[in-house]
C-alpha cells in the first residue's frame, strides 16, 4: 500500500515523459519524476523510494532522503511563515513540511530550529509537524529495557542534564554528572537505557554498564594512546577532570580501563604518565 512519509521499494510498472511509474505489490503506482531517474531504468527494476504528497495534493516519490520520516522526532529549521502555518526544512527538493498553527507551542520564527515530531495525517494522509508530541512521545508504556542501546535526541538542556527522546518513543534523562564527552541540543546518539523508574522515568548512560562498559573504554583508551604517539600523561593519580578532558572519562573507568591494559600487558605507567609496550603493537 503507497503510504507517505515512508520508504519503500517498488517496481518500476511503466516509463512515461514524465519520469518512471513504479508500483507495489497492489499495483497502486506512484510518478517518480526525470530527475530521480536514468537512461538505464527499465520496466521490472526495484526502486526505495520516499512518497509524499506534492503541492497539488498528488503522491510522488523521490529517491531522495528526508530529514525524518512518519514516526520520527528532529530539529527542523523553519523557511516560511503563513497565516495558517509555518514551512519547514525537511531535505527535500522543492517540498517542505508543513506545522499548522494548531499543532505549534507558543510559535515560531523563520530561520530558528523547532522540535518536531512526524505524523500521517488520519484524513487527508498527508505528513505533518507538530510540536505537541503527548500523544505519540509519553513514557505511559515502556518499550525499553536496562542496560538496552537506543537511540537519542538530545531535546532540551536543564541544571541536571539533557532532557532526550528515546527511540522516537520516549522521555529519558542524561545526568550531567554522568556525561563525560560534549553533548549538546539537538545531536543525535547512541546510549544505553541505564534506569527505569517505578514511575516510568527512564535514565540514560552514553556509555555501557558493567564489564561491557570497560572493554569497550579500554579499547578506546588504547586508540587514545596510539593516536598520541604511545604516550598520555595520565596515571592513577591523575586529576578527574584532566582525565575527563584527555580520555572523556570518569576517573572511575580510566582507572578500571587502564587496569585491564595493564594486565594484558599493553602498557606501563610510570610518574610521568601511561606507556604503549611492544606487546601493543603485536596485537594490532
Amino acid at each position: 500500500m503507497l503510504r507517505a512519509g515512508y520508504t519503500q521499494t517498488l517496481t518500476v510498472s511503466r516509463i512515461s515523459d514524465h519520469g518512471l511509474y513504479l508500483a507495489d505489490e497492489e499495483q497502486q503506482e506512484v510518478l517518480l519524476p526525470n530527475r530521480y531517474t536514468s537512461l538505464s531504468d527499465k520496466i521490472g527494476d526495484r526502486k526505495e523510494v520516499f512518497v509524499y504528497h506534492d503541492s497539488e495534493d498528488r503522491l510522488v516519490a523521490t529517491t531522495e532522503t528526508p530529514y525524518l520520516k512518519v514516526g520520527e522526532v528532529r530539529f527542523l529549521r523553519v523557511v516560511d511563515k503563513t497565516p495558517h502555518g509555518a514551512f519547514l526544512d525537511w531535505g527535500l527538493h522543492g517540498k517542505d513540511l508543513f506545522l499548522p498553527n494548531r499543532n505549534q507551542q507558543g510559535g515560531v520564527l523563520v530561520g530558528h530550529a523547532c522540535l518536531v515530531y512526524i505524523y500521517e495525517d488520519a484524513i487527508t494522509g498527508r505528513c505533518v509537524a507538530t510540536e505537541k508530541f503527548k500523544a505519540w512521545i509519553n513514557n505511559e508504556l515502556i518499550t525499553v529495557k536496562p542496560r538496552e542501546e537506543v537511540a537519542i535526541l538530545v531535546a532540551s538542556e536543564s541544571p541536571i542534564g539533557f532532557r532526550v527522546v528515546v527511540n522516537n518513543r520516549h522521555w529519558g534523562m542524561i545526568y550531567r554528572n554522568q556525561i563525560f564527552r560534549p553533548v549538546a541540543v539537538g545531536d543525535r546518539l547512541s546510549g544505553y537505557v541505564s534506569r527505569i523508574t517505578d514511575d516510568n522515568r527512564i535514565d540514560i548512560s552514553l556509555q555501557q554498564s558493567g564489564f561491557a562498559q570497560v572493554k569497550d573504554s579500554a579499547e578506546r583508551l588504547l586508540n587514545r594512546l596510539r593516536e598520541n604517539g604511545g604516550f598520555l600523561p595520565l596515571n592513577d593519580d591523575s586529576d578527574p577532570e584532566t582525565v575527563k578532558l584527555q580520555t572523556q572519562m570518569s576517573k572511575k573507568l580510566f582507572k578500571r580501563s587502564l587496569g585491564v591494559l595493564l594486565k594484558r600487558g599493553i602498557v606501563t605507567t610510570d610518574q610521568k604518565g601511561m606507556h604503549l609496550t611492544e606487546k601493543s603493537e603485536s596485537k594490532r
